[in-house]
């Protein structure tokens, strides 16, 4: 029978999945308490808690593990989690992942730094860090960071038999997706092999971390005196760069006719345009650039681009959208 390394007081071992929407957290939480149960003989549960059903919005998986032997009354969301996965480093931007973790918890990110620029960046003061980077592997693989993040993760919770998540994949693809089965599957041995682990010693007497309840900036009970929006939801405040699965548009200014064909497709506005005079001196919009800060790597501008102006380009550490951002006028008046 398989024998859970730790449990919490309710007798669960408890893994919390933090994603956005687009990278399969939400399939791979279902795949990994489906295999937990059928394929590992455990007791278990999994669910999902997400906003919008879209691109890029905030999405958290939940999976329960115990003993056969011991019930599963409770489906709240997991605040005190033994495993945390992280399926893009750029949440740490607008989440706290590792709320409520224990000194020694297992926390999995897929990133290219190091555990070392994680932990710092993260501000935790003990536990494993493991780091895979799932998205080259999904892009070499062309499948999608679940799958490479459920192999490290196999890697992670040694409990688990991965061979029986190789047939979990098998069959949750076979039907329908036949042609994606053994891609998945190499994905998910490459995410396996492919991760790295990190130790660092949690100073004595260090205590859980407290988990911190998401409180909203503006409600009943924040709300100022005389119901003033000091705060409101406009497209300033929007950042969709953490939305970007390894890919961006890359503009080619010596191509670009400037026919608009990227503006009429793009969902987010991100095209940054100006009125000036053309060889005739008649006024004419000219396009300047792409404004990152909205682009979550949707590419349909590079293919909506009748002149090849825009290629889709490998998004790597190196500050490339910062670098070419090219901000909307509104924010240079705000």
């Amino acid at each position: 029978m398989t024998q859970l390394p730790k449990v919490n007081d309710l007798g669960f071992f408890e893994i919390r999945l933090e994603s956005i929407g687009g990278l399969g957290a939400n399939l791979a939480g279902k795949m990994l308490s489906e295999d937990g149960v059928v394929g590992n003989g455990l007791n278990g549960v999994g669910f999902s808690s997400y906003g919008s059903e879209k691109k890029g919005s905030p999405v958290k998986a939940h999976i329960r593990f115990c003993d056969p032997d011991t019930t599963i009354r409770d489906t709240t969301p997991i605040e005190r989690p033994h495993v945390v996965g992280i399926f893009h480093d750029a949440l740490f931007k607008t989440i706290n992942c590792t709320s409520g973790i224990y000194p020694d918890s297992n926390i999995l990110v897929n990133s290219k730094k190091s555990p070392e620029q994680l932990k710092e960046l993260m501000n935790i003061q003990g536990g494993v860090i493991a780091v895979v980077d799932a998205t080259e592997i999904a892009l070499e693989e062309q499948t999608k960071v679940n799958t490479a993040m459920l192999g490290a993760l196999y890697r992670v919770l040694n409990f688990l038999d991965p061979e029986s998540m190789r047939n979990t994949i098998r069959r949750t693809f076979e039907t329908k997706y036949p042609h994606l089965v053994e891609p998945n599957i190499r994905t998910f041995d490459r995410g396996y092999h492919e991760v790295e682990f990190k130790t660092f010693d949690a100073p004595e007497g260090l205590d859980v971390a407290p988990f911190l309840r998401p409180e909203p900036i503006l409600g009943y009970k924040t709300q100022p005196i005389g119901g003033m929006v000091i705060n409101p939801g406009n497209s300033i405040l929007k950042d969709l760069s953490i939305s970007r699965a390894g890919m961006l548009p890359h503009f080619h200014d010596d191509k670009c006719i400037n026919c608009a064909a990227c503006d009429t497709v793009c969902p987010d506005f991100c095209f940054v345009w100006e009125e000036k005079p053309d060889k005739r001196g008649r006024p004419q919009m000219f396009l300047q650039g792409i404004d990152y800060q909205y682009c979550k790597g949707c590419l349909k501008c590079v293919h909506a681009c009748p002149v090849e102006a825009l290629t889709e380009e490998r998004e790597h550490d190196d500050g490339y959208a910062e670098k070419n951002r090219v901000p909307h006028l509104f924010q240079l008046v705000k």
